[in-house]
């Protein structure tokens, strides 16, 4: 605005640049609040609330605004209203409402689940993915296929190629099927490929350990090799196992264009450990699994007979996974005669990630409008609707790159799959 104080200005600018920096914004909202500006307070005050829902300096301020009087409007000339020249006071105004907090939990506290409009199906799962602890070996979980909302293809795919001939091993030896080798998963970000791998580990039976590049990559000369060699003597010891190398762009990128000897030698040492050359046993009872957004940027060796050879292309989840994701991202929420339905439609080629971020910001719409009106209302199909409206899906740069990979660097029909799936959405 115009008329902003250079203070107001660069405090609105700082909020910006750091909107999860709750003291900042509740110091900003303070002032705002100083200057009679109390609806822009209120604001300020209910993404405080989103970020820390229990901070007392946060619902204080937010009460006070709340109760603040309106500023007075200006004229038709654009000067405030003058003010009463008599003598006499002014009849006291009734106060305005406050916020009652206590209330408001008292009336959402026997909300016990999610309320749909209908009752589709029982979806698969709830489409969610944990993360382990870097160099700790996680133990057998619970997780399976069975957990995985949708992506019925995925899950063939998988137990064709690499869960059956595990399970069976008199019919792998004989059909003579060799359990070297490994699995890539590749597509876009946030579509639950390391959920995946988790539950092909709890499919085995098998314990999860996750590496990525900042777990091996080390300032001294040899010891980012030697941290590759003892990731997979761990997973050997702790057999079975599955080792999960997650953003494979990064830990095996092509030699080529790596600039840098000691990430060459990282990629030396991992098609040394892929190949179990460094253990006598070799890797019995060791399941290598590889995620990666750009399979393209990964050293071809890597992806040769008895390493990464098989591949599998992840990609955003079908209209029963999406449904499983919403159904777990509004399972604690305030939510009324949602229409899953509408919902699934309207977020087709939406990442997990992204059906999170429309949850998300229709609970912050919900969260405002009962702030501004201090009566809590619950979270509606408009309001998701809405949210899913603004939100692009975080899909559609990767398939605009993954197209041209597609079309014109598909040697050896590694992308076979790809280019199929882009053809069945007549985006080629």
């Amino acid at each position: 605005m115009a008329d902003e104080s250079p203070l107001i200005r660069s405090l609105r600018a700082a909020v910006a640049a750091a909107p999860g920096d709750v003291p900042l914004r509740l110091h900003f909202a303070e002032l705002l609040l100083a200057e009679g500006r109390g609806d822009e307070a209120v604001a300020e005050a209910a993404v405080a609330l989103q970020h820390a829902p229990g901070d007392e300096n946060a619902r204080a301020l937010m009460v006070r605004a709340m109760g603040m009087p309106a500023a007075p409007r200006p004229t038709a000339a654009g000067a405030p209203a003058p003010e009463p020249t008599t003598t006499e006071a002014p009849a006291p105004s009734a106060p305005a409402p406050s916020f009652d907090w206590d209330a408001a939990e008292q009336q959402v506290q026997d909300l016990v689940g999610p309320r749909f409009l209908e009752d589709p199906q029982a979806a698969d799962g709830d489409g969610t993915a944990g993360d382990a602890a870097a160099w700790d070996v996680d133990a057998p979980g619970t997780v399976r296929l069975a957990d995985v909302g949708g992506m019925e293809e995925v899950k063939d795919r998988l137990e064709a190629a690499f869960l059956a001939p595990m399970r069976n091993p008199e019919l792998r030896r004989l059909y003579g099927k060799s359990l070297r080798g490994g699995l890539l998963l590749y597509g876009p970000p946030g579509c639950g490929k390391t959920f995946i791998a988790r539950a092909v580990a709890g499919e085995l039976g098998a314990s999860f350990l996750t590496v990525s590049l900042s777990d091996v990559l080390d300032m001294w000369i040899g010891a980012s090799e030697k941290n590759i060699h003892d990731i997979f003597e761990t997973a050997r010891r702790q057999a079975p196992c599955v080792v999960f190398l997650d953003e494979l762009d990064a830990l095996g990128a092509k030699r080529s264009r790596t600039h840098h000897s000691g990430l060459r030698n990282v990629v030396n040492q991992l098609l040394t450990e892929l190949d179990g050359i460094a253990s006598g046993a070799g890797n019995e009872g060791v399941f290598v699994l590889a995620a990666t957004n750009v399979p393209w940027d990964v050293d071809i060796a890597l992806r040769r007979p008895g390493r990464l050879d098989r591949t599998l292309l992840v990609l955003p989840p079908d209209a029963a996974a999406r449904e499983a994701i919403l159904r777990y991202h509004l399972r604690e929420r305030p939510i009324e005669a949602v229409d899953l339905g509408k919902l699934v439609k309207a977020t087709e080629d939406f990442s997990g990630a992204d059906l999170a971020h429309v949850c998300e910001t229709a609970a912050e719409a919900a969260l405002l409008d009962s702030a501004r009106s201090g009566s809590v209302r619950l979270i509606t199909t408009k309001d998701l609707l809405g949210a899913a409206k603004q939100i692009k899906p975080s899909t559609e740069p990767w398939f605009a790159a993954a197209r041209n990979v597609a079309m014109f660097a598909n040697e050896g029909g590694l992308y076979d799959d790809l280019l199929a799936h882009l053809k069945r959405k007549r985006k080629l």
